[in-house]
């Protein structure tokens, strides 16, 4: 298994740990993140979630050979395919989720810190959302909360045109609390997660669920519909060449669509 779960301190630590692949994300890693948030979720022995994943990397994304072998599924099965699974386990998440990001983060990569309560980088991170590069469309509500936090043209320039932005530019748009060196972002990150070992729980977990309430309904609906529209385009024709030019280690040549 590529993901490493341990609970230290009232800690429960997901470690996103497949650094011979990038710690590119297959079908069984979502489910056992799923699981493993859930599981801090019930457990009162937890009182934070850290996720985090290995020096120089935080997830490349999607591995998208075992993406393309086994998709997300269309109409009423996508939502409980094990990446929507993923995704609601964050959203359902009642106490905090700090995440440590020590080098790229790309893709869901990015967009899942939009749904962690603190986000630490290094100053060696890079992060990036190129999903109309790959002939898809933005997921994890991320076509609505990075305009909100953009607004519109700064987030076209980051989820039209896919370009990457500094662990500086994350912080100055909302994304990222606080930019660090690469060797301290786990162990401030870990901090701040033992801090909420000195707070009332009950009172941290309604906290944030009065922070999320007004957001919650739009977020799910907005996951479900940019699902929808994923799933389709992951079908398309553009993205079949996409996907090919990336496995031949070429550029992709969309001039006949």
């Amino acid at each position: 298994m590529s993901i490493k779960t341990a609970t230290l301190n009232g800690v429960a630590t997901i470690e996103i740990a497949r650094p011979e692949k990038k710690n590119a994300l297959t079908v069984a890693m979502y489910q056992a993140m799923a699981d493993a948030l859930n599981a801090a979720r019930e457990d009162n022995a937890v009182r934070a979630v850290l996720i985090t994943g290995q020096p120089g990397v935080f997830t490349s994304g999607n591995d998208v050979e075992d993406f393309l072998t086994r998709p997300p599924g269309q109409g009423s099965d996508s939502m409980d395919s094990p990446v929507f699974r993923f995704m609601r386990a964050l959203l359902d998440c009642d106490k905090p989720v700090v995440a440590a990001v020590t080098g790229a983060a790309i893709g869901i990569g990015t967009t899942m810190l939009l749904h962690c309560d603190f986000v630490y980088v290094s100053d060696e991170a890079r992060l990036a959302m190129p999903f109309v590069a790959l002939g898809l469309v933005p997921e994890f509500a991320s076509s609505l909360v990075v305009p909100q936090l953009m607004g519109h043209r700064r987030a076209a320039e980051k989820l039209l045109l896919g370009d990457p932005f500094t662990p500086e530019q994350a912080v100055d748009c909302g994304i990222a609390s606080a930019v660090l060196p690469a060797g301290e972002v786990v162990s401030h990150a870990r901090r701040v997660a033992e801090r909420f070992n000195a707070l009332p729980p009950g009172a941290v977990r309604e906290a944030k669920q009065l922070m999320r309430a007004r957001e919650r309904e739009q977020l799910l609906s907005t996951i479900r519909t940019e699902g929808e529209v994923f799933g389709r385009r992951l079908r398309s024709p553009e993205a079949m060449e996409a996907f090919q030019a990336f496995l031949q280690k070429r550029k992709p040549d969309f001039s006949k669509f």
